[in-house]
């Protein structure tokens, strides 16, 4: 070969370059790559073994649930799994056997060659276990930027797209996919978009006049912040929380009665219109009552888990529908706040995670030791003095008790007030002689009436305060201690209420220091005035024993007395028992509240991090848990929902199940990122991480899609495209009230009736009625509307609205041909149409029609018009006005019968505006 001298040098370098990057790779090339727990081998396990080795079942004692039951010891005796052995492994030896007594799985598909490998393989490297991705603690990844090059000497690459770090790891998926993003959408297009988002409706006219019209660089991050400031972003953030909550103004089940919880519904609005921290926004909702001298909105967001149903049936027990509430809790909690399907450890061990079936119920100990008992009147709730002036009274009676008494006295009395807690309700009460808890629900005592209070804590006690009815003169109720003949505590003539409801005091002897502090009661009735025997003359509601005012302030009193009895609505709330009522909490057998197993504390599942130091066992102590920066869910599941509510699919696509069972996140490291930001960065503001979102060049795409991205890329997983998301029933409704100019802005308040067809709604129990709001209060945005869990306003679930009887974290989107019948047929639709048509006739009455028939295109949608559709419109107009001069009647279908719009173009109109509300342009966020 002939080689000239001056080639050698460049020769030299290249061996030398090669040689180097030879010895950098060798160690890679030789290691042989491991087995991974989470991708080879659990699929594997999950999908062939864990039926008959997991959690529901342990056949010959031998479980695949944690790799400590995998290495313990099988009935055998000896364990199935040997570490680094699998020669020696009875777990191989099983799913190699010829013998179909022997082989695993028993009676179903061998394994196949290469599952038997990849199990031999991973025992033979000591059977290592992995923890599922997403119960490890959320860490800080890289921003997959491009880094500068030759030792830093080269600056990294520029990359125009991009508009913050977010957008990095979108780019850097599609360039591995050999994919490029979309450009930016037209500013109609985020218009539309980021408003619909956002603030769930098209965005004021003004804001939507200033935005289009600015063409400065920041323009759209105004526009951002100001829909962030407006007072709709929280009406339509709470609506999606609702659905979490499983709110509704009933209590479900059979007679699904009201419930008047709208303050709660109210009190979300306010929290996300003051950008509530996230950590606070939970921690008030699972234990505001447990807070430091809490408020009334402290109070009234606990309302959370009093969504739970209260069953009014009759003859149903009590006791069972509050333990279905309190587990209710626990479920919502998974669910809602941390994706995880926990409610299957109520019977045996989870078939796929590594929750235990007692974590179950040292988890409902956190739930289980509140005040609430599946009453009629849903206590313990928080009143609301019907009368401005009790209200300032109850302030001044405040400040005099914190002045004069213990701040623990007073504290008490300011709850009692507030909540009439802590109270024993009737419906304890117990052994029966001519006496019965009525409809299960208030204790009524007939003549020559016996039963028993048990359990009740009299020491340092001598007043009993309480709630209770009566019709006749004549009655005598007295109370004796331990038995039907025990020591008498006291006995009183019944004053006669004439049947309502009233609150008295009856004073006994302090019990002596040496007698039993917890006492059963022994109540006695008697009245001659009662001639049937089936007649009944006296009835409770609830009992409070406590001791006389304290202090010599006669007004005090006084005032305390007026306060106690006042008229007053209510709000169910959370509140925590006291001590000398606390309950005990048991493992169910199988999940049978009636069979009760050991008892245990509160307490979390091990695999997630511990309590954090001298935080309380209670639920204060469980919402610090919960948002506690170490927790792997909490912060992910969140940053998942804003990212699923802004796209229309989640990074990880089941929001209700993080677990090994849900789905795999698309970006797993964008999804830490965004919960890593939420926490550290943000301060847990939902609204910062909204706005980063919003910001992000990967949010301003355009939904324009090729035939060959389609393909590649149907649901548009990688986001080389914007989304394009069928709208959901609230912001079909919202929107289509805002274009038509019918949409009141009244906010906060009492659920509202708008339009619904008649007979729709059936309460045969309590003989309720639909009856339609009047004014302006038929056109409210639809989270105000009532809801009844067992018949949900029928648009709203033909658009995917879910009954809420129990917690949903994901609306399946549908697209079904009742949802177009709704949109064409249903009167707020067709309203909505016609004032729209006449609104535009009337300002543009000088135009033409095609120049109208465009300026409604352009207010309905946001868009202008395109020449195809507008001549599709034109033709359908004609059509209509044609029809309309040949019959009368069904133009009065459209125009409302009015008679000053009685022309076939009025009605063509109205009818072009409903066609215009059921294009995608409309029911689609493009």
């Amino acid at each position: 070969m002939n080689l000239r001298a001056k080639d050698f040098p460049k020769k030299r370098l290249l061996a030398v370059a090669v040689l180097a990057a030879a010895i950098i790779t060798l160690p890679a090339l030789l290691k042989t790559s491991r087995i991974d727990y989470n991708t080879q081998v659990k699929p594997i396990l999950n999908k062939k073994c864990i039926s008959c080795h997991g959690g529901v079942k342990q056949k010959a004692g031998f479980s695949l649930m944690t790799r400590e039951d995998a290495l313990a010891a099988t009935e055998s005796g000896r364990p199935a799994i040997v570490p680094g052995n699998p020669g020696a492994s009875e777990f191989i030896r099983r799913i190699e056997s010829h013998d179909p007594e022997e082989r695993m799985p028993y009676r179903e598909e061998p394994l196949s060659k290469d599952e038997i490998s990849i199990l031999k393989q991973w025992i033979k490297e000591g059977a290592p276990w992995g923890a599922h991705w997403a119960y490890l603690p959320v860490e800080q990844p890289a921003v997959p930027k491009p880094q500068p090059r030759f030792f830093g000497l080269i600056s990294p690459e520029k990359n125009d797209w991009v508009r913050n770090d977010l957008d990095w790891f979108i780019l850097d998926r599609l360039q591995k996919e050999g994919l490029q993003p979309a450009p930016e959408a037209d500013k109609a297009t985020l218009l539309r978009r980021v408003s619909l988002d956002l603030i769930g409706m098209p965005a004021p006219d003004t804001l939507a006049k200033m935005f289009l019209k600015d063409s400065s660089t920041h323009a759209y991050a105004r526009l951002v912040d100001s829909l962030l400031a407006s007072t709709r972003f929280g009406e339509r953030w709470a609506s999606v929380w609702l659905d979490l909550a499983r709110y509704a103004d009933t209590k479900g089940y059979e007679r699904d009665a009201a419930r008047f919880v709208w303050r709660y519904r109210d009190w979300l609005i306010r929290a996300f219109n003051a950008d509530m921290p996230y950590d606070r926004f939970l921690t008030e909702q699972l234990a505001g009552d447990l807070m430091p001298n809490p408020n009334d909105a402290q109070y009234i967001a606990t309302t959370f888990h009093r969504n739970t149903m209260t069953n009014d049936e009759g003859g149903t027990d009590n006791e069972e529908f509050r333990i279905a509430a309190v587990m209710d809790r626990v479920n919502t909690t998974w669910e809602a706040i941390m994706g995880t399907t926990f409610a299957c450890t109520q019977c045996h061990g989870h078939p796929y995670e590594p929750f235990r079936h007692e974590d179950y119920y040292r988890f409902m100990a956190f739930f289980n030791n509140t005040r609430d008992e599946d009453t009629w009147e849903d206590y313990p709730a928080l009143r609301h003095f019907s009368i401005a002036a009790d209200s300032v009274k109850f302030l001044e009676l405040q400040g005099r008790l914190r002045k004069t008494v213990p701040p623990e006295k007073a504290a008490e009395i300011e709850l009692f007030i507030k909540t009439w807690q802590p109270a024993c309700y009737s419906i304890a009460a117990d052994s029966f002689t001519n006496c019965e808890l009525y409809d299960t629900k208030w204790l009524t005592m007939r003549n020559h009436a016996v039963c028993r209070l048990k359990n009740i804590r009299l020491e340092g006690k001598n007043r009993l305060i309480a709630r209770y009815w009566s019709h006749l003169d004549g009655g005598r109720w007295t109370v004796r201690l331990d038995s039907p003949d025990g020591p008498l505590l006291f006995s009183t003539a019944v004053k006669n209420t004439k049947g309502k409801r009233e609150i008295l005091s009856f004073d006994f002897d302090r019990s002596p220091e040496t007698a039993p502090p917890v006492r059963n009661l022994w109540f006695h009735y008697e009245n001659p005035n009662l001639k049937k025997p089936e007649d009944a003359g006296m009835s409770f509601d609830w009992f409070h024993f406590t001791e006389p005012f304290p202090g010599n302030d006669k007004k005090a009193e006084a005032d305390f007395w007026h306060l106690l009895r006042a008229e007053s609505a209510f709000t169910p709330i959370m509140l925590e028992n006291p001590s000398d009522m606390k309950r005990e909490t048991h493992v169910f057998e199988r999940g049978n509240w009636l069979v009760k197993g050991k008892k245990v504390e509160p307490g979390v599942p091990r695999i997630f991090p511990e309590f954090p130091a001298n935080a309380p066992k209670n639920r204060l102590g469980l919402a610090q848990w919960l948002t506690d920066k170490r927790h792997p869910l909490t912060s992910r599941v969140l940053a998942n929902r804003l990212w699923e509510q802004m796209f229309g699919r989640g990074l990880v696509e089941t929001l209700e199940d993080f677990g090994s069972q849900g789905m795999a996140p698309t970006h797993p490291e964008l999804l830490d990122w965004l919960a890593w930001r939420l926490m550290h960065d943000h301060q847990w503001s939902m609204k910062s991480l909204m706005r980063e979102i919003a910001l992000s060049a990967t949010y301003r795409q355009s939904s324009r899609v090729t035939p060959e991205l389609l393909e590649r890329d149907p649901d548009n997983r990688l986001y080389a495209r914007g989304s394009r998301v069928r709208l959901n029933a609230e912001q079909l409704r919202d929107q289509v009230l805002q274009v038509s100019g019918l949409l009141s802005e009244k906010m906060y308040g009492s659920g509202v009736m708008p339009f619904q067809p008649y007979g729709v709604w059936q309460s045969p129990w309590n003989g309720g009625t639909w009856q339609q709001s009047k004014g302006e209060d038929q056109y409210r945005r639809a989270v105000y509307t009532y809801w009844k869990r067992s018949s949900p306003y029928p648009s709203a679930l033909t658009f995917d609205g879910v009954a809420r009887e129990v917690c949903v974290a994901r609306r399946i989107r549908t697209n079904t041909p009742l949802q177009a019948l709704v949109m064409l047929n249903d009167s707020v639709y067709v309203e909505a149409a016609r004032h729209l048509a006449l609104k535009i006739s009337e300002e543009d009455k000088n135009e033409a029609v095609e120049q109208q028939i465009a300026r409604l295109f352009e207010k309905a949608t946001g868009q202008t018009i395109t020449a195809p559709k507008l001549e599709s419109l034109k033709k359908l107009y004609a059509t209509a006005v044609e029809s309309y001069r040949r019959n009368p009647a069904m133009r009065g279908e459209m125009t409302g019968c009015d008679p000053r719009y009685d022309a076939p173009e009025t009605a063509a109109l109205v009818l072009v505006a409903n066609a215009v509300f059921n294009l995608d342009e409309f029911v689609c966020k493009n």
